[in-house]
């Protein structure tokens, strides 16, 4: 009887257990906070404190984990893209899948073809790319549950493509405002059937995934936009209500908590980016002016779709002289409907704030539901805020850290210093008492969190990391441009 309870006690202890879900960009909600993440390491690099390593193609996109799979795209030799999964324990190879990349634009440098997060959940792992679409495959084997094509986005400036699908209820959400295109879709995540679309064609080029608010009169899905926040049903996709806070466009990810969305937010003028991104580029003529020449050289040899010239220089250009300046270029670029933000000043080309809004809301709550909005000069333009224990965190570009009072704004300490002096593309990702904040030097800086800046660590993983490192199970797992590894 004692050697079959120690038996039934070994056998115990030898089944793995799974922490929570870490199932889309950003973890729960896009908040960076694991909801059970067990103890977590200090020191590290991409050799000490290594449970395992798998070598992987480029790929900027985070690791999902779900049921004890993890998951991430990459790259593959030939010109394909696809994922890869892995027991999230022992790394142990479970499937791969691959797709042509096809015809498509280059990308930014710093950007990567496998650029975008999947997300994962028991059943099915959902995975967008330009000339894809949006495909779900079984979590288990990788083979195909449905695929649905949506239109090849379209961008002027060579950001690319980089928004990734997120879960609510039984609905794989996915928003992509780009040059030509901008919509937000429901689908059905085991039939992958459409439930509703919003045409965003108010929007410009935007970089900001949904999250979901808890209000009193249900749940919202909130998604940030051009010069404005926008609140919809995410049962029908209507829009509910609309904040006038926000700036020309959007990279951030807002943090919704306890009915309020906190974001952080730094963009200049349309205007003013164009120029920049064009008209003072080597091909462009440095005159303050944009014509169709400047933009089909700063593009390159493809040539620009008919379609965005008549979309822009159509009510752009007043004076039908063939080029846009001055007040054109603002008509040219936003939505007539939409011109909330920053205004057009060469002098002048960015602003930054921090804001708070009230969830539940109904039409534009812009002078209802703005709690509070305060100017800084420490957001980063890519970087999403961390929001916890009533304080608001950013990391900016050099390794600045601000921390903010969720009740009014307020300065908790900052700027100041985090020891790493470096390019920040990832957020940072909270469990354990520890803020973990990567960089594009390959660097990853651990934080105590509290009102107080306390730098813990500063762990150096050997090749750059522009993906959000995932938590679940006592370990964080990490996505180099060259690999994935389980640290621990």
């Amino acid at each position: 009887m004692k050697r079959l309870s120690l038996l039934c006690l070994l056998s115990i202890s030898f089944v793995p257990s799974f922490g929570a879900d870490w199932p889309q960009f950003r973890g729960p909600n896009c908040a960076g906070i694991a909801a059970d993440s067990g103890v977590l390491p200090v020191r590290f690099s991409d050799s000490d404190n290594v449970a395992w390593s798998a070598a992987l193609g480029d790929g900027i996109g985070c690791p999902v984990i779900a049921d004890g799979r993890v998951v991430t795209s990459t790259t593959f030799e030939g010109n394909e893209i696809g994922l890869a999964a892995y027991d999230v324990v022992t790394g142990k190879p479970l499937w791969k899948r691959k797709w042509p990349i096809g015809d498509i634009d280059e990308t930014h440098q710093t950007n990567s073809y496998a650029s975008t997060t999947p997300a994962i959940d028991g059943d099915r792992v959902y995975f967008y790319f330009w000339t894809l679409g949006l495909i779900a495959v079984d979590a288990k084997t990788g083979e195909d549950v449905w695929h649905r094509e949506l239109p090849v986005p379209y961008f002027v400036f060579k950001w690319g493509a980089g928004m990734s699908p997120v879960l609510y209820d039984d609905m794989v959400i996915f928003a992509q405002d780009d040059d030509l295109y901008p919509a937000i879709y429901a689908f059905d995540r085991a039939t992958g059937e459409q439930r509703w679309k919003d045409d965003r064609s108010d929007m410009a080029v935007n970089y900001s995934h949904p999250v979901i608010c808890n209000t009193e009169t249900g749940d919202e899905l909130v998604v940030g936009g051009t010069g404005i926040l926008v609140g919809y049903d995410p049962q029908t996709g209507k829009r509910l209500w609309q904040a006038r806070t926000l700036l020309r466009n959007i990279k951030t990810t807002p943090v919704c908590h306890e009915g309020t969305i906190y974001i952080s937010l730094q963009s200049g003028g349309i205007a003013n980016q164009w120029l920049a991104s064009v008209d003072r580029a080597e091909t462009g003529n440095n005159d303050d002016r944009i014509t169709r020449d400047e933009i089909q050289a700063f593009v390159g040899t493809r040539p620009v779709p008919e379609s965005f010239y008549q979309k822009t220089f159509g009510r752009g250009d007043l004076d039908n002289d063939g080029d846009l300046e001055g007040k054109e270029l603002d008509i040219a670029f936003l939505h007539p409907d939409n011109f909330a933000g920053a205004s057009f000043d060469v002098e002048n080309p960015a602003d930054e704030f921090i804001v708070a809004v009230k969830a539940g809301g109904r039409g534009d709550v812009t002078d209802s539901h703005v709690l509070w909005k305060n100017p800084t000069k420490h957001t980063d333009h890519i970087v999403s805020p961390l929001v916890i224990n009533d304080r608001m965190l950013l990391i900016k570009e050099g390794g600045i850290a601000t921390c903010f009072s969720t009740k009014d704004g307020s300065s908790v300490f900052g700027p100041v210093r985090i020891r790493n002096e470096g390019n920040y593309f990832a957020s940072p990702v909270y469990g354990d008492g520890k803020i973990y904040v990567a960089s594009e030097n390959g660097r990853i800086v651990v934080l105590k969190e509290g009102p107080e800046l306390e730098v813990l660590a500063v762990n150096d993983m050997g090749d750059s990391v522009l993906a959000n490192p995932a938590i679940a199970d006592g370990a964080l797992l990490v996505r180099t441009r060259s690999a994935l590894m389980r640290i621990e």
